[in-house]
């Protein structure tokens, strides 16, 4: 099983008892279901009880003996953590989950809020950038951030320290949301605890993975499809030619959202990103003012086409559904193909003679479930 399947569904009707709500997380939480795979089983199964019964043979007919479905005891203990850190689940249909994320392929079914839901009501801004920022940075994201929130618009980022912690502590009393890498419980890094303190007191923290789950690699970049999904528009204050900020930008491209970026110096490392994103089409901005200009009309639907430069190293649309046992047979090839030596991803991609859209969600699959390992500068090997 694979998230082979990223085409659009109805969302899927809402747990309406307790025991609906512990079959979703029992399914979402069992090996090889991610958003994708969750949606299509419910539809393919009506609800999540049948899909954890039939499971067991979609795994095996996916070439997956054995296969197990989550144990009721992990989801025990994932209820238990989220009433002592006193979080509220959101389910994909309630009437409180952010309806600016029902529309998208990979929506979390589930996140876990801690704080006040009525901020998923108003217009959202996301605001992103480095970590290690520069002070005139650093001042740039407060004031936008600050005059976004005077303007009615809640600034949602990702508790980084940088341009992140910034924008939440100038959005503090206007509305701030912060989507978290791990547990909605785990503040990471730790020198913002008591900032996440006062979000959950006043603004809303977010995760779509259990309490007390530590935050790892592989959560940043899906943390930073919430981010931009959750926002009419993204906006990049610093960002160096590689960095997470320059993925959720490119998450945003995906989602139709606007991309927005403020420019720097050519010699500064950490405005390269920002820079490049302008070059491809991205707004320019000096200030509110320019954000809310890029804006579509309040009222008027915010799914805009971006420009087709930014859209120029975006991958393909995602394919049609492809087979259970077809997605398990390009599995295997990926595996194949990879060993303990490092492979650029695009070369891998070139070797299978498929598309970046088919064997994206292939790797990402494989590196959750640890069988491919992905290091810095897009190379991939297999693990042990």
């Amino acid at each position: 099983m694979t998230e082979d399947d990223t085409s659009s569904y109805h969302p899927p009707l809402p747990p309406t008892t307790e025991d609906d709500r512990f079959s979703w997380l029992r399914l979402l939480r069992s090996r090889r279901v991610g958003p994708a795979t969750f949606r299509r089983l419910l539809a393919e199964h009506g609800n999540a009880q049948s899909a954890l019964a039939a499971l067991p043979e979609v795994a095996r007919a996916a070439g997956v003996e054995d296969y197990q479905p989550c144990p009721p005891a992990v989801v025990e203990a994932e209820l238990n953590a989220a009433r002592a850190a006193n979080a509220r689940l959101l389910c994909l249909g309630d009437p409180d989950y952010p309806r600016q994320l029902i529309d998208l392929a990979d929506a979390p079914p589930v996140l876990w809020a801690l704080g006040d839901v009525a901020l998923l009501n108003r217009p959202v801004i996301a605001l992103v950038g480095a970590r290690n920022c520069s002070s005139l940075g650093t001042r740039m994201a407060r004031a936008l951030a600050h005059d976004l929130g005077k303007q009615g618009y809640v600034v949602v980022s990702g508790l980084a320290r940088g341009i992140d912690t910034a924008a939440h502590l100038a959005t503090l009393e206007t509305g701030t949301i912060a989507v978290m890498a791990g547990g909605v419980d785990v503040i990471y890094p730790a020198e913002n605890t008591h900032l996440a303190g006062d979000i959950a007191a006043r603004g809303l923290r977010l995760s779509e993975q259990p309490p007390r789950m530590t935050p790892q690699a592989r959560h940043f970049p899906r943390r930073n499809r919430i981010i931009s999904g959750l926002a009419q528009a993204v906006v990049v204050v610093e960002a160096a030619a590689k960095s997470g900020s320059l993925i959720t930008a490119r998450d945003a491209l995906d989602q139709g959202r606007e991309v927005l970026a403020v420019p720097g110096h050519p010699f500064d490392a950490r405005a390269a990103g920002c820079n490049m994103l302008i070059r491809d089409g991205a707004h320019l901005v000096r200030n509110a003012a320019d954000v809310i200009a890029a804006l579509p009309p309040q009222g008027e639907a915010t799914v805009q086409k971006p420009p087709a430069d930014l859209l120029a190293d975006l991958p393909p649309p995602p394919p049609q559904r492809r087979s259970l046992r077809e997605s398990a047979a390009l599995h295997q090839k990926v595996l194949d193909r990879l060993g303990p030596s490092p492979l650029a991803e695009d070369q891998l991609i070139r070797d299978l003679a498929a598309t970046p859209g088919e064997v994206g969600p292939v790797l990402v699959d494989l590196e959750l479930d640890g069988k491919i390992n992905r290091q810095a500068g897009g190379l991939l090997s297999r693990a042990g």
